[in-house]
């Protein structure tokens, strides 16, 4: 088979370019995730979507496609899914201790996301310096929540073929579609998931909104802290809560404005077993987690509870 005739379409350049339908979308994405193109064809196909970017129905297609790749997490309960794919190069990745406070409330908690960068720290190297699991099937996922843990699962184990589009960045140095899909991934096969979906350009925090209420998501959405699910520990940015895709200002956070006057302590350093003391000290009660984490947290259990009410289950029926 060949996806010479969506490349026609959508490789016109920013101006002339025209989008795809969601079936097509889905066809396309399905033939890449499938390896039933050529390498050029991938290349072409990369390149074309980061020059035009992806509308709504193309996102819509291609999870759709990259969904149903996806290894069979089961979950009787609503759970809480964190992608993390950016990793820090500058500030300690939180996003662990993000999954450890919420685990804390007795919230299940599913993370996904690189296991490695040779320029970042991700965040399975600090689930590794915690002792926290880091799966490679869905049984390990259940033995951690078994044990009121938060769940790390890299994406070459959650879904092998998305997996190996994302390393096409490797050969042509650019993220392509297989990233921006890799953070919209619900996680879960059964059981309602509460997503936070971050983003790094405000342009694409608004073309997320769209997808959202499109696909009657459940979201937290905001922009991201170096591309991370977290909190930045520094300033709490603004936290927007979508149920069944419609916006929730009441269960939201507006975000820190004005002058930062205290700043909360930080380790010095951001490396992976740095700041895998650092969490597991504020784990065990020795120092404070830094209030915007906090508040997130706080953000996400009640969020996660209005979702679980038997009035808010019957409206996504």
């Amino acid at each position: 088979m060949s996806i010479a005739r969506y490349i026609r379409e959508i490789g016109r350049g920013r101006e002339g370019a025209r989008s795809l339908d969601l079936a097509s979308a889905h066809d396309l994405m399905s033939q890449v995730l499938d390896r039933r193109v050529t390498d050029l064809e991938i290349g072409a196909f990369v390149l074309a979507m980061r020059i035009k970017g992806e509308s709504v129905a193309e996102l819509v297609g291609f999870l759709g496609a990259a969904q149903e790749r996806c290894i069979a997490v089961q979950s009787d309960r609503p759970t809480i899914v964190l992608p993390s794919y950016n990793g820090s190069r500058r500030i300690p990745n939180l996003t662990a201790l993000l999954a450890m406070l919420l685990a804390e409330r007795d919230v299940r908690v599913l993370v996904h996301g690189n296991t490695r960068d040779p320029k970042r720290v991700t965040t399975a190297e600090i689930f590794h310096g915690l002792g926290l699991t880091c799966a490679t099937s869905a049984r390990e996922i259940d033995d951690a929540w078994s044990r009121r843990e938060p769940a790390f699962i890299g994406t070459a184990a959650l879904c092998p073929p998305l997996a190996r589009l994302i390393e096409v960045r490797q050969v042509v140095g650019l993220r392509n579609s297989g990233h921006t899909i890799a953070k919209l991934l619900a996680g879960c096969s059964s059981g309602r998931t509460l997503r936070v979906v971050n983003y790094t350009h405000p342009e694409y925090g608004t073309r997320l909104a769209e997808f959202i209420a499109e696909t009657r998501a459940d979201v937290l959405l905001m922009r991201g802290t170096e591309g991370e699910p977290v909190a930045d520990a520094r300033r709490l940015q603004k936290l927007d809560v979508y149920l069944g895709g419609l916006a929730r200002p009441e269960l939201s956070l507006p975000g820190q404005t004005g002058v930062v006057t205290e700043l909360p302590v930080l380790p010095r350093s951001s490396d992976a077993p740095t700041t895998a003391r650092y969490i597991q000290a504020i784990v065990s009660g020795a120092m404070p987690a830094p209030a915007a984490v906090t508040a997130q947290v706080d953000c996400l259990v009640r969020a996660l509870g209005e979702l679980d009410r038997p009035a808010a289950r019957k409206a996504s029926a």
